[in-house]
């Protein structure tokens, strides 16, 4: 499984695909407790989040061992859609059975951002926003640079980051947070806003 866990997520959707099972399991790894806290985020209810993962994880099994996943961006966000679905679904199908009522509650559960569509507005700025960041750390120094990529775009651990780049685990820590730091000032100096 070692060799796994320095893959892409892509290439361990392929590797899967391909009737690799370890792939699986270093995915799953990877996403579950991110994934689950969105989740609970959402639902706000643990058992219930609890099963919409699972059902999020065996939609995905599905999906690839019928090759019908299809590479269009980044799979954590493809998971995060999957979940927001069955999560909508969830509400739905209990508030037509009568178990909850949007209208007699204070909070309405299925009026949340996070449940909605990205309007075409949001997804220019989303893509803005990843131009901004793109074109600041291509100015970080290499190191710093090196680090960010590897956790951030192949979410690696920061143990693997020290494998890979030859140094300690201490090192990498101060590289990121040099390289947060960094990027931080620079889109202060350039006035750039990097969250919507």
């Amino acid at each position: 499984m070692q060799t796994y866990t320095m893959l892409t997520d892509e290439q361990l959707v392929a590797a899967y695909a391909k009737g690799e099972n370890n792939a699986f399991d270093v995915l799953l790894s990877r996403h579950k407790t991110k994934l689950f806290n969105y989740i609970l985020q959402i639902v706000r209810d643990r058992d219930l989040a609890d099963d919409i993962f699972q059902e999020t994880f065996v939609k995905v099994i599905i999906t690839i061992r019928q090759g019908r996943y299809k590479d269009f961006g980044k799979f954590s966000a493809w998971l995060s859609r999957i979940a927001r679905n069955l999560a909508i679904d969830s509400f739905r199908a209990e508030k037509s059975e009568g178990g909850i009522s949007a209208d007699t509650s204070d909070y309405d559960i299925l009026n949340r951002r996070e449940l909605s569509e990205d309007t075409i507005e949001d997804v220019i700025i989303d893509l803005q926003i990843e131009s901004d960041v793109r074109a600041l750390i291509d100015e970080l120094p290499e190191s710093q640079k090196e680090v960010l990529t590897m956790r951030y775009y192949k979410d690696m651990s920061f143990k693997e980051i020290a494998e890979q780049t030859g140094v300690s685990i201490n090192t990498s820590l101060g590289r990121m947070r040099y390289a947060i730091l960094n990027l931080r000032r620079m889109a202060k100096e350039r006035a750039l806003i990097l969250t919507r």
